[in-house]
């Protein structure tokens, strides 16, 4: 298996479609856990563009291509980690998530999704470039616990804090937990928006779900 995982780390590091949607088939043709194989082959792959990208060694086209094998990728295993979240019994709970307005980034927000649904929650991911009103009207319409918004951009951090004051100005901040997540958001923005947590990769986003729905 761990071969496996290698090759579809590779595959997305490689930005090759073709590679990480046949090795994705396999995990599933071969029923391998597809949690291990998002977490320690296509996260592991993304994870060293990332850093390479940071460290100047990777340029965006390299880092756009690494994107869309990894979405391949998860495509093709998003469902089969649905059915062991079903198979595990009752919701744990319900989370709307989606990347705020402005910004069309959704690589951190489909890990995190496919982590969440593997945990055993219901999910409704509402895509990208998402309005702090649509957040809150299918948050009301799905009867969430948590609201999940990402954002990866600096410029669409003020997204995160938009989404927290409608709640409050609409008096229905008590009513949703908040999450923010992203590449440049903090603990600290959290805090400064008045959100209810932050994480920083998508397993400390479960649990802190989990400590807060307990």
């Amino acid at each position: 298996m761990q071969e496996i995982f290698d090759e579809l780390k590779q595959g997305v590091i490689d930005g090759d479609e073709d590679i990480v949607g046949e090795l994705a088939q396999k995990v599933i043709d071969e029923s391998i856990n597809p949690v291990d194989a998002v977490q320690l082959g296509l996260i592991k792959g993304i994870e060293v563009i990332g850093e390479a990208w940071k460290a100047g060694e990777a340029f965006l086209p390299d880092v756009m291509m690494s994107a869309e094998a990894m979405k391949v990728g998860l495509g093709l295993l998003e469902p089969e980690i649905a059915k062991l979240g079903m198979s595990e019994g009752e919701s744990k709970g319900k989370i709307v998530i989606g990347t705020v307005e402005g910004d069309i980034h959704d690589i951190g927000k489909n890990i995190t999704g496919a982590m969440f649904t593997a945990a055993g929650y219901k999910v409704f991911d509402l895509g990208t470039d998402i309005k702090a009103e649509d957040f809150v009207l299918k948050a009301q319409e799905v009867g969430a616990d948590i609201i999940g918004a990402s954002a990866l951009l600096t410029t669409t951090m003020v997204g995160q804090k938009q989404l927290v004051d409608y709640l409050k100005e609409h008096n229905l901040r008590d009513k949703f937990k908040v999450f923010v997540g992203g590449g440049p958001t903090s603990q600290l923005w959290a805090d400064e928006i008045g959100a209810d947590g932050w994480a920083e990769t998508a397993d400390e986003a479960v649990a802190l779900a989990g400590r807060m729905l307990a």
